[in-house]
């Protein structure tokens, strides 16, 4: 929703990374895991969940070695660590269409920055495969970095501090909904995307 945004109502724009700079797909690296461990992929799936693990993972309380332990050990696969790891990055499709020229264009008015929950095998593949289109960021909020992950109101608030704006002239863009009406409710502006044609939407209503 883009409708309440103004010109000249904003002094940076913070982006979420998955599905807004980044596509991916989950069933990929499924599929990937299901092809090394000789297992259906139907039944990978509904072993899969987004748990304390992960969550874990994801704020940095777990290593690689021991997230992808706990993860060998609740899927049910004997699958190598490096196999694991080549499953786990292949969730990566490729950035998301449209966006690069968006956010330089964005990046010609406003400072840039970026506040992904993710972990550290992500953030080696991702930082080195898709560092063009990073590049506009002046900093990139890493969940499992912080130790905060959305949609947490303190993760939210840490991010404002570091930016050193107030919360309500950031502009926050996000795939999720839950992430979005948690950013509001701190006291950012906030976009739900679903494709790049809302950040383009966005950045006109702002005047970009």
């Amino acid at each position: 929703m883009t409708s309440l945004l103004a010109p000249h109502s904003a002094d940076a724009l913070l982006f979420d990374i998955g599905r807004v700079v980044i596509d991916f797909d989950v069933d990929l690296t499924l599929a990937a895991w299901a092809a090394h461990g000789d297992c259906p992929l139907a039944e990978l799936a509904t072993r899969f969940v987004s748990d304390e693990t992960f969550w874990r993972y994801e704020t940095g309380k777990l290593s690689d070695t021991e997230f992808f332990a706990l993860v060998r050990t609740s899927l049910g696969i004997e699958i190598s660590e490096a196999r694991l790891l080549e499953g786990w990055n292949a969730t990566f499709i490729g950035e998301m269409a449209g966006i690069a020229p968006l956010l330089s264009r964005a990046a010609q008015h406003l400072p840039l920055y970026a506040f992904s929950n993710t972990n550290r095998a992500h953030v080696e593949h991702f930082s080195q495969h898709y560092a063009e289109v990073l590049r506009p960021f002046r900093e990139i909020f890493l969940s499992s970095t912080i130790g905060l992950r959305k949609p947490q109101a303190e993760a939210y608030r840490h991010v404002v501090e570091a930016i050193g704006v107030p919360a309500g002239r950031i502009v926050f863009f996000d795939d999720l909904s839950e992430n979005v009406e948690a950013a509001r409710a701190v006291g950012l502006q906030a976009v739900h995307v679903r494709s790049s044609a809302d950040v383009a939407t966005a950045l006109d209503a702002l005047g970009l």
